[in-house]
């Protein structure tokens, strides 16, 4: 736009110098829209383009005016700063992400090939050509409550529930004979049997045990009156168990194993004690029923007042009319009556952490832990469990809750300060338990003994 001055005009000098305030403004705006275009390009470049950039804005600042150029070079000065750390800033951006991304990626490949690994195995051993391995693996998993969906997804269920009705323990009904223990001391003892001076009534053995698919730990207690049953407060669906070690650590006990089982979601906290597949629970402390109906029948693991295992089934109150002072409900029953109960099928069960409990005829009480689910010990059968109390001796026996909760505590000698003496195969440490066996200390065995005797 061309201007015509009338220099004669009154008013003409303010005019040429607002003219000349306009230009000066338009410079500046000029230039600050070329460095602002020259800094958008020197960001999406290199960083050795800075001097470029550098270059580029002290040419520009010839043309303004002297403020205008001072402050321009205060300007320059700061300004490659700025964009080099900006610059730096997006680079290690870049660099972290692709980093993030690289792993990602190997994970979800890991993932991947682990599942599809999986999927084939499991395929492998089902459909393979060995019923006897399809079946050991259905066995083992329906008796993990985080895995027993592996059974299931590739299977029907009647099949599942085929292969272990096929393979259960056959205990052939009845009760366990109270006669055939002789403990020390009593009056139709054998004259075969130990007299009460050659017996350590004291004693506790810790025996290692080993097989070809395990490693445990056997304790044999000689005097049965040490051995019950170690409880929480109280149960219910508000309430909580206890860990075995933490029982055994309340009572002072000398040794606790996992007793029988509770009902588990998922994680379960054993607040609610069941038998085998969750069923009705019962539990008998001190010769009280802390939990169950006295009206209904369970599979009843129990020990009477004279110290002597019970097994069988019955309800709660013919328990406690037989004298039964401490007992809870598991299975199946391993030896009855001084005779092996039989496995049906070939496959001997699933090989899992297991823990038994036994007694001799003598009456000392066999406690068997068995670790599982470890590079070093896979797990036992039900078979195991009968070959180990049969060969130490056992008159009846009965298997308790076994895999993850599965483990042995052992308290000092001196101290209260229990430790696990054995592998817990729990992936979050010690289960909490409904119930618990525990072994006392010598003098602290239940006066219940005593007061019913």
């Amino acid at each position: 736009m061309k201007y015509k001055i009338n220099y004669s005009k009154k008013g003409s000098e303010e005019v040429i110098d607002k003219l000349c305030s306009y230009i000066e403004k338009w410079k500046i705006r000029k230039q600050r829209s070329a460095r602002s275009v020259a800094s958008s390009r020197t960001v999406t470049r290199r960083p050795q383009n800075i001097n470029r950039v550098d270059s580029v804005t002290r040419r520009q600042t010839v043309y303004s005016s002297p403020r205008v150029a001072q402050s321009r070079n205060k300007t320059s000065n700061t300004a490659p700063r700025t964009v080099r750390k900006n610059a730096e800033k997006q680079v290690k951006k870049i660099c972290v992400s692709t980093v993030l991304a690289h792993i990602g990626i190997s994970v979800l490949s890991f993932l991947l090939g682990l599942v599809i690994l999986i999927v084939v195995a499991v395929n492998l051993l089902i459909y393979g050509p060995s019923e006897s391995a399809r079946d050991r693996f259905v066995l083992t998993v329906t008796e993990t409550s985080a895995a027993g969906f592996l059974a299931t997804w590739f299977m029907d269920d009647d099949i599942v529930n085929s292969i272990i009705e096929n393979n259960a323990v056959v205990d052939g009904g009845g009760e366990t004979d109270p006669t055939l223990i002789q403990l020390p001391g009593n009056e139709n003892e054998s004259n075969g049997g130990d007299s009460d001076e050659e017996v350590d009534m004291n004693s506790v053995q810790l025996i290692n045990i080993e097989g070809k698919t395990y490693k445990g730990k056997l304790l044999i207690v000689r005097n049965p009156k040490r051995v019950y049953i170690g409880t929480p407060a109280a149960y219910g669906s508000d309430r909580e168990g206890v860990t075995t070690i933490d029982m055994v650590r309340n009572d002072n006990a000398l040794y606790g194993v996992n007793g029988g089982g509770f009902y588990d979601t998922g994680k379960g906290n054993g607040g609610i004690p069941t038998g085998r597949e969750n069923s009705d629970g019962i539990v008998i402390s001190k010769g009280k029923l802390m939990y169950g109906n006295k009206n209904s029948q369970y599979e009843v693991i129990g020990i009477n007042k004279q110290g002597i295992l019970v097994l069988g089934k019955m309800t709660a109150q013919e328990a406690l009319d037989r004298g039964i002072v401490e007992a809870l409900n598991f299975g199946p029953f391993l030896v009855m009556n001084g005779k092996a109960c039989e496995v049906g099928g070939f496959t001997e069960a699933g090989l899992n952490p297991r823990t038994a409990i036994g007694q001799r005829a003598d009456g000392a009480m066999l406690i068997l832990t068995i670790d599982g689910r470890q590079p070093s010990s896979m797990g036992a059968t039900y078979e195991d469990l009968i070959e180990i109390m049969m060969n130490y001796g056992a008159v009846n026996a009965a298997n308790l809750d076994g895999g993850s909760s599965t483990y042995m505590a052992q308290n000092s000698e001196t101290e209260n300060n229990p430790q696990i003496i054995t592998q817990c195969a729990s992936l979050y440490g010690p289960r909490k338990m409904a119930t618990s066996i525990l072994v006392s200390r010598v003098d602290q065995i239940n006066t219940q003994y005593e007061q019913n005797n």
